[in-house]
């Protein structure tokens, strides 16, 4: 049996998936928090992770139901008059020039942005984003591709109104 990783590897190695499918589910401002309430849950937890688990799964679960507590948090406290500017991370993708693209998946209705956040970003097979969203694989792969759909009429539309013939 393989000796467990330290926990400092396991934030090398999945921090970016994880900052990613934060940035995606939670837009940029909140991001940072949930990755941050990821990372500090699963501390506590990852003694008790069975050898074996698939770790990148088990991170994107737990930054899954952070968000969700982000979200309910956000909904619950007032609204802020001034946006903090945007700081940038070594970790992911920001300052990647991707703001378009991360906006537009923002957009998305909650479903498709998470299954297309946990496919294309975390690369997480149907089947565990299912476990994660609750439903079948079926459904989850149904989810993703009207999310990619939707992605590509919106960030489409950009480039054929600016071409004159």
């Amino acid at each position: 049996m393989e000796p467990r990783k330290p926990f400092e590897a396991i934030v090398q190695e999945h921090g970016p998936t994880v900052l990613r499918v934060c940035r995606a589910v939670l837009g940029p401002h909140d991001a940072e928090d949930g990755w941050s309430e990821t990372f500090l849950s699963a501390l506590q937890a990852y003694p008790e992770l069975p050898a074996g688990a698939n770790v990148e799964a088990w991170l994107v679960t737990i930054a899954h139901r952070k968000a969700i507590d982000l979200i309910r948090s956000r909904n619950r406290r007032a609204v802020p008059v001034e946006e903090p500017p945007e700081q940038h991370s070594r970790l992911g993708i920001p300052g990647d020039g991707q703001a378009e693209l991360l906006d537009a998946v923002g957009q998305l209705p909650p479903k498709q942005r998470q299954a297309v956040a946990y496919h294309y970003l975390a690369g997480l097979p149907y089947k565990d984003i299912a476990a994660i969203l609750g439903g079948t694989p079926e459904a989850a792969r149904r989810a993703a591709a009207d999310g990619v759909k939707a992605l590509r009429t919106v960030l489409a539309a950009p480039l054929s109104t600016g071409v004159t013939p």
